[in-house]
């Protein structure tokens, strides 16, 4: 009777650990479910240790945690936070993972956002995505020792920002997608609409990033077309609004503007001051034409926010390394014209279309709105 007992505990057991397997569930702590092999501790241990280099479909069951922090609270980087978060959605139910995700904005407080950084890191997250050239050299000097992997969204000029190496080859924990503006591009199409052009403004913000080279390139290109142009910068709202004003006194024909983000915050609040002196605004983006600029011309920011998520999904999931993952770039061929600005200019949205053709990849047309999903409502 007591070898029958024994006999029946044991196979009690062995069917309790057969059904287990089963069901998914483990014996022994795990973070990864790449080996399936539950009779060998060494492959077991194999597999947690390599769990972040093993391929996405592999990573089934995986969790991750991410900290976003936005730079500032405007139309094209909230547009980049709400698709990489739409995409990131996807991406676990297609791997069957789960990504959880550390989101703040620091308004563009450097003490906010050094705070928000240092939370990231008290929380131990596996990777930061910072969105906007401050935010990116923020996390780059606060994950120096740590080595977290950085991504960066909407980066201007990676390389000039001594964030990368090279575009091809990062070198270090930090990579991500460039919004870089071809500013001739934008010049052409000044010029396309307007030959006669003999004044042009430029107007920025001299701290942002994201404005340096492209206001140097507009200079030059003007330099060489023998155009004269007026300088405004301004650092808060306020600023902008006198500079705006200031900028119609100065009698320019046409007002650039690049990705800068201090002048895409106070967009909504100039767009009708240079609508009413009749001076059209070229600018670096399509978000800038949402909120009443006459023309935004460069990335789609939608586009860029998904495929910034791809790439965090592959450093996660796939353990490619941020070192030599290329920096994402993109063909900067869209204008986007705002119809009812167009109008109040006196000009024709199928004569302008027909105009920029030859200089875009496309031309699209938008009406002022404060966000990209008013105008899906």
């Amino acid at each position: 009777m007591k070898l029958r007992n024994v006999f029946a505990m044991i196979t009690a057991a062995a069917m309790t650990l057969s059904l287990a397997a089963c069901s998914g569930q483990s014996t022994a702590p795990s973070t990864s479910s790449a080996s399936s092999d539950s009779s060998s501790s060494a492959a077991s241990e194999s597999s947690v240790s390599s769990e972040k280099s093993t391929a996405s479909e592999e990573s089934s069951g995986a969790s991750y945690t991410i900290g976003i922090c936005n730079y500032v609270d405007d139309a094209s980087l909230n547009q980049i936070v709400e698709n990489i978060n739409a995409r990131l959605a996807e991406i676990e139910s297609e791997q069957g993972i789960t990504i959880n995700v550390k989101y703040d904005n620091c308004n563009a407080d450097a003490n906010v956002m050094n705070q928000i950084i240092a939370n990231f890191a008290a929380d131990n997250v596996d990777l930061m995505v910072g969105v906007a050239t401050p935010v990116a050299m923020a996390m780059q000097s606060a994950t120096e020792d740590r080595k977290t992997p950085v991504v960066f969204a909407a980066v201007s000029d990676p390389v000039g920002a001594g964030l990368v190496a090279s575009l091809e080859e990062p070198g270090s924990n930090v990579t991500g997608s460039s919004d870089n503006l071809d500013t001739n591009s934008v010049m052409n199409l000044i010029f396309a609409q307007n030959p006669d052009a003999k004044k042009i403004g430029l107007l920025y913000d001299v701290g942002q990033d994201s404005s340096t080279a492209a206001i140097e390139h507009a200079k030059a290109y003007l330099d060489d077309k023998g155009v004269e142009y007026v300088e405004r910068t301004a650092t808060t709202a306020e600023e902008v609004a006198l500079a705006a004003q200031a900028l119609v006194s100065d009698g320019v024909d046409a007002v650039f503007t690049p990705t800068d983000n201090t002048i895409m915050k106070a967009e909504l609040a100039i767009y009708e001051t240079f609508a009413d002196a009749g001076i059209p605004h070229y600018t670096g983006a399509d978000s800038f034409a949402l909120n009443g600029a006459f023309l935004g011309y460069g990335v789609d920011y939608a586009n860029l926010g998904r495929e910034t998520a791809d790439m965090i999904a592959s450093i996660l999931t796939e353990g490619k390394d941020p070192a030599t993952t290329p920096v994402i770039t993109f063909d900067n061929g869209t204008a986007t014209v705002n119809t009812e600005i167009c109008e109040k200019l006196g000009l024709d949205f199928d004569t302008v279309s027909e105009t920029f053709a030859p200089y875009c990849t496309r031309v699209e047309e938008i009406t002022t709105a404060e966000s990209f999903s008013d105008l899906e409502s």
